[in-house]
């Protein structure tokens, strides 16, 4: 049970993937994943794929590690497999069971969707255990700081969306004594069907909501004593790219991007 909420939580290992300047990463992720949109072949599938697994290389992150973070979305990954291999009802039968009928095209489209959705999760989770949630916050920030000529609270947004990321594990960790004390008092949360398991989670939802509040009113606190009122923020941290390691990374996105179109088209 504590493994199902430990996710979002940054990994610390060096590896060229963590040295890349987290713009680069954050840029490079969101391409990846929208081009993961438009992967409608295995030709495409397989460059899709290979890209992700030579990032998962050179990221040193174990695979143990960043399949814990895809696990509480498998049940989704296999209910779209289903629907996907069961409704699709075109091209030569593969296998007849009574009512169910297995089609050539709906086993493609069981296979070819649910794998390029796993490989959209897999870069983002990817991307947050390379990235801190304050480097994060920081290169969205400086992406996004034109916008705040045109009146945009770009650094009040920022903020929230670093204290919403900084928050992820605090909760993972107060979600997992909540489950404990749970437990303890006889509540039983193991080795149950999706439908009772949901049922067995609602006393967990009112002591997390509890908790979230208190973190939030101490936050504020917090940020009233030592009289915060937004504004520009400075940096601890000054975001430089370094030629050596983030240009050879924007070349092989670019790359990337148009072999997948050229695949697309061509074959």
């Amino acid at each position: 049970m504590a493994q199902r909420a430990s996710i979002g939580q940054y990994y610390s290992v060096d590896s060229p993937i963590h040295r890349l300047d987290p713009r680069v990463k954050f840029v490079g992720t969101v391409v990846y994943m929208a081009s993961c949109l438009f992967v409608d072949s295995f030709a495409t599938l397989l460059l899709a794929a290979l890209v992700a697994a030579g990032a998962v290389a050179t990221s040193n992150v174990p695979v143990r590690r960043l399949l814990a973070q895809i696990k509480p979305i498998a049940f989704f990954l296999i209910v779209t497999s289903v629907i996907n291999l069961f409704f699709v009802q075109t091209g030569p039968v593969l296998v007849a069971l009574g009512p169910l009928v297995i089609y050539q095209n709906g086993l493609v489209a069981a296979a070819l969707y649910t794998i390029r959705f796993f490989l959209l999760v897999l870069a983002g989770s990817l991307l947050t255990l390379t990235t801190t949630p304050v480097a994060l916050t920081d290169a969205v920030e400086k992406l996004l700081s034109p916008l705040e000529r045109a009146g945009v609270p770009v650094s009040q947004g920022t903020l929230i969306l670093s204290i919403a990321l900084r928050f992820v594990p605090t909760l993972s960790r107060e979600t997992e004594n909540i489950i404990a004390a749970q437990t303890a008092r006889g509540a039983d949360l193991e080795n149950k069907g999706a439908f009772a398991y949901a049922r067995a989670c609602v006393p967990l939802v009112v002591p997390l909501f509890a908790s979230a509040l208190r973190h939030a009113e101490n936050l504020g606190r917090a940020m009233d004593a030592r009289c915060y009122t937004g504004g520009d923020r400075t940096h601890y941290h000054i975001l430089r790219m370094v030629p050596s390691r983030d240009y050879p990374a924007i070349a092989l996105l670019i790359t990337y991007i148009a072999l997948l179109v050229a695949a697309h088209f061509l074959l």
